[in-house]
C-alpha cells in the first residue's frame, strides 16, 4: 500500500484494515460520499489504492481548511474538495452516490444526529448503494473491551450526548430508513465495520 507521510498514528494503524473491507464492499462502485471526513486522511489513503472511486469529502465548514491542506499534500485528483455537511443543520447533498462511508462519527454525535445521518444516507444512496460505518459499538448491551468501556465513560464526561452506540439500536434505525444489513467485520482496536445496502 502506498502511504503518505504525516498520517496520524491512529489512521496509519487502521487504514489498511479499513481499505481491505472497502476493497471488497466498494469493488463494483464508483462514487462515494464520506460523512465526517475529519482531516481527509482516510479519503486519500483509500483513493490512492481504489482508483476506480471518486471520493466526495464532507464535514462541518470549520474543518474544511484542514481537509483541503491534506488533499493538497496527497494530490489525489479523485478525492474532491469538501462539501458542507453538518448533519443537524445543512441541507442534504443533492447528488446521488453509489456508497457512503463514515468513520468514528456515531459515538461523537448525539443520537438525534446519528438518526439524521442515517436519513441522509438513505436520501443520497442509489438503489443497492452501500453504507459502511466504522467505529466502536456495543453489542447486546455489552462493551467488547475494557478500553471501550473506559472510552465511553470519557465521552460521557465530555458531553452527555456522546457515547458508544448500541449496535442493535443502529440496526433498528437502519431498517426504518430502508437499509438492509449486509455484513459485520471485526476490526483492529476493538472496532467494527457495519455494512448496509439501500433496498
Amino acid at each position: 500500500m502506498n502511504t503518505i507521510s504525516g498520517l496520524t498514528p491512529h489512521t496509519a494503524r487502521n487504514s489498511w484494515p479499513i481499505l481491505e473491507v472497502l476493497r471488497n464492499e466498494f469493488r463494483a462502485l464508483r462514487s462515494v460520499l464520506e460523512i465526517g471526513s475529519g482531516s481527509g486522511q482516510h479519503a486519500t489513503v483509500v483513493a490512492s489504492e481504489l482508483r476506480h472511486l471518486v471520493w466526495q469529502t464532507s464535514d462541518r465548514c470549520e474543518n474544511h481548511s484542514a481537509i483541503r491542506r491534506w488533499l493538497r499534500e496527497a494530490s489525489e485528483p479523485r478525492v474532491l474538495d469538501p462539501i458542507a455537511l453538518d448533519v443537524l443543520r445543512d441541507a442534504y447533498p443533492a447528488a446521488k452516490y453509489d456508497a457512503v462511508f463514515s468513520a468514528n462519527t456515531a459515538h461523537i454525535m448525539s443520537m438525534t444526529a446519528v438518526r439524521k445521518m442515517f436519513d441522509i444516507v438513505a436520501s443520497v444512496l442509489q438503489t443497492d448503494g452501500v453504507f459502511c460505518l466504522y467505529g466502536p459499538f456495543r453489542c447486546d448491551g455489552e462493551f467488547n473491551s475494557a478500553s471501550n468501556a473506559d472510552f465511553h465513560r470519557s465521552l460521557r464526561e465530555q458531553d452527555g450526548a456522546m457515547g458508544i452506540r448500541h449496535l442493535e439500536e443502529l440496526r433498528e434505525i437502519a431498517i426504518s430508513v430502508g437499509l438492509r444489513e449486509l455484513g459485520l467485520y471485526a476490526m483492529p482496536a476493538n472496532n467494527l465495520m457495519v455494512v448496509w445496502c439501500r433496498t
